[in-house]
């Protein structure tokens, strides 16, 4: 198992990211934010695909304008299996592209195809905070069908052991979140590309108007 350094780093003993033979290219690299739900996924990498210039996708939202339901819905009619199925499917889409930002769903680490699609085709992000932050970020959001119990700070816990091992195997770099706002993460996510090599096209500061860059990190679903 690969493990990445906390930032900065990148994955041990990973190969070149712009060998000849990889489907990332120096000038146009896929980036792909991975972490639970609430790590900010979302709002960091439409920062960052903002800044790059890059086209940006959620796969949640994706699958939700693709079926036309929220994800809630496709949980209650399909179940978890069923949501994770179309899932897989959108990442194998998404990550065929070529110069995208792509925040993945919470969940999407736990499918094998899913962590060898990201490891394979871009430069992954983890972006990872503590289940207490991730619980006062999200216990007032009910679009999330998976904290839906009795006790949804103790599930996110029991989620962040399960996934927290995953998120690391697949993940270049590990940012955490913490107090940061929107656009410091940013900052934080180019400065360590930058750091290990990485050259982007018209990169940016971040401009003051932007409407989430003062605002802290936080996702839209999973």
């Amino acid at each position: 198992m690969n493990h990445a350094s906390e930032v900065p780093g990148r994955r041990a003993n990973a190969p070149s990211l712009f060998a000849q033979d990889s489907p990332v290219t120096a000038n146009r690299p896929n980036l792909f934010f991975v972490g639970l739900m609430g790590a900010g996924k979302t709002t960091v990498g439409r920062s960052v695909a903002r800044r790059l210039d890059y086209p940006f996708f959620d796969s949640d939202h994706e699958l939700e304008a693709r079926c036309g339901v929220k994800i809630p819905v496709i949980f209650e009619h399909e179940g978890e299996a069923g949501f994770r199925d179309r899932e897989e499917q959108m990442i194998a889409e998404l990550t065929g592209r070529t110069g995208i930002v792509l925040a993945t769903g919470g969940g999407a680490v736990l499918r094998d195809a899913n962590r060898a699609a990201l490891k394979a085709n871009g430069t992954v992000v983890y972006l990872r905070a503590s289940p207490h932050d991730l619980w006062l970020r999200t216990r007032h959001d009910r679009n999330r069908p998976l904290l839906q119990t009795e006790d949804p700070k103790g599930r996110l816990e029991a989620l962040y052991d399960q996934r927290d091992p995953l998120y690391r195997e697949v993940a270049d770099f590990i940012i955490e979140t913490g107090k940061p706002t929107v656009a410091q993460l940013a900052n934080m996510v180019l400065m360590q590309l930058e750091m290990a090599g990485f050259t982007f096209p018209s990169v940016e500061a971040a401009p003051d108007t932007d409407p989430v860059a003062g605002q802290p990190a936080q996702d839209t679903h999973s």
